[in-house]
């Protein structure tokens, strides 16, 4: 059986997705009109096939090579090989490496108090905002995000306090704010150049190329740093990220790569999460009193949990998860059939793009009645049990899934608890929020809402 879809007069990749509103639009369009399995042209891999049930996308779970063309956006961030890209024999080593690195509570518990500490810090400066002055959410928290994976994967937090207690300015390049916005502001350019690309984008700026290739030396640079202090410290196991890569015997530019990706795709996750989620709650006061009672009772008079206390925050724990069902932080994946396929009644030849839609497969209403209506009843465990395991994959399936998808959850759980506790927020008047695809799933022009300290019983 043919696999619907626009007919190619009809499709011409890059205009079609530009004119939906991006390649998130553009899916949820496709199988609002050509059901569950579409046919489609994508920029960097011609023709993909897109499945957007979850029961269908079991046949394709298992597959473990992603198509290199779509992934060739991040070729610059990688010397050694582009780590998305890996054949399977490589990758699954390098997988194992990073899951023991990332997913153990072990791990997670030993940073724990730096997390809170750093959260903390965030909920201070929002407490003395001015009445009525708004903060941008997407910027501030992406910036939390990464001085937390700096000091997790690279040990910048500490060498940053012990160079702020020196004096030797230390603080500023590793672990300040100055040096964090930098690193942000760098890999904006080099993704957007890169992206406009595959995208066929026009440049709107002659010299964006330059930039790019500018803010890519300065993040090396910074990765290299990085990496002699660590070897200066002379510290070896597998206790960081660093640490862990050096013992499985992973040389200087494969060590460079991995560090760069995990910066990249580690302070959008979870600073883009939590956005989305105080941005939803300030659309929905009510839930926002359900998670603030929550904390009151489960935290009493203490300011931030400690990590047991996350696995009691159980609404709050929907509510993230409600979140990302929304507003996805990255919106879709692809892998590329090596041999042929059968899903459902559709034929799938060896060598397709299979593109993984996974905002569409949150909207589908056959798994989510009402799919745009934000409900963290939702994730009952009656409600999980009754629906297809792929229904909800914000950070991927099988063997290419996000291997700091347990990290990223305990960060976004504690940021959340510590900025609820103290804090309420509400949006700004008049201020529209519009979800844009940027690598992750932005807001075209931000987060904007109000802060004021919450009372016990407010």
């Amino acid at each position: 059986m043919r696999i619907p879809g626009p007919e190619p007069e009809d499709d011409d990749g890059p205009r079609a997705i530009a004119a939906a509103g991006g390649l998130h639009r553009y899916q949820l369009y496709l199988h609002e009109r050509y059901g569950p399995v579409v046919r489609f042209r994508l920029p960097g891999a011609d023709t993909a096939v897109s499945v957007a049930d979850p029961v269908l996308l079991e046949a394709t779970a298992y597959l473990d090579k992603r198509p290199e063309e779509l992934f060739a956006f991040l070729d610059p961030l990688c010397e050694a090989g582009n780590l998305q890209v890996l054949p399977a024999a490589e990758h699954t080593p390098w997988r194992r490496l990073m899951l023991s690195v990332f997913a153990g509570r072990p791990a997670h518990e030993r940073h724990f108090a730096r997390f809170t500490e750093q959260a903390r810090e965030l909920a201070d400066r929002w407490a003395r905002q001015p009445e009525g002055e708004a903060v941008e959410l997407q910027q501030e928290l992406t910036t939390l995000s990464l001085r937390m994976i700096d000091g997790f994967a690279l040990g910048t937090g500490d060498r940053a306090a012990e160079g702020a207690e020196k004096g030797d300015g230390t603080e500023k390049e590793e672990g300040g704010e100055e040096g964090e916005g930098r690193v942000i502001e760098a890999f904006e350019e080099v993704l957007t150049e890169h992206l406009g690309r595959l995208y066929q984008v026009p440049r709107a700026d002659p010299r964006s190329a330059e930039r790019a290739e500018e803010a890519l030396a300065y993040l090396r640079g910074r990765v290299d740093r990085a990496v002699a202090a660590h070897h200066a410290d002379g510290r070896t196991g597998r206790s960081d990220l660093i640490g862990a890569l050096v013992e499985a015997g992973e040389g200087p530019a494969r060590i460079r790569d991995t560090v760069m990706v995990t910066l990249l795709a580690a302070h959008h996750t979870t600073g883009v999460a939590v956005s989305w989620t105080l941005h939803l709650l300030g659309l929905h006061p009510g839930a926002a009193d359900r998670v603030a009672g929550e904390l009151d009772r489960v935290l009493g008079d203490r300011a931030a949990p400690d990590y047991a206390d996350l696995r009691r925050l159980t609404y709050l724990d929907r509510v993230l998860k409600e979140s990302m069902r929304l507003f996805p932080p990255g919106p879709y994946g692809a892998r590329e059939a090596t041999e042929d396929l059968r899903v459902g009644p559709y034929r799938i030849p060896a060598g397709t793009t299979v593109f993984y839609p996974f905002w569409a497969l949150h909207m589908n209403p056959a798994y989510w009645p009402d799919p745009e209506r934000f409900d963290p009843e939702r994730f009952t465990p009656e409600e999980i049990a009754g629906r297809p395991r792929l229904a909800y994959v914000p950070f991927g399936i099988g063997p290419r899934g996000c291997e700091g998808a347990a990290l990223a959850t305990v960060e976004a759980q504690l940021v959340l608890a510590v900025l609820l506790k103290r804090l309420r927020f509400q949006p700004v008047p008049g201020h529209e929020v519009t979800p844009v695809e940027r690598f992750v799933l932005w807001a075209r022009d931000g987060i904007r809402m109000t802060v004021r300290p919450r009372s016990r019983n407010a």
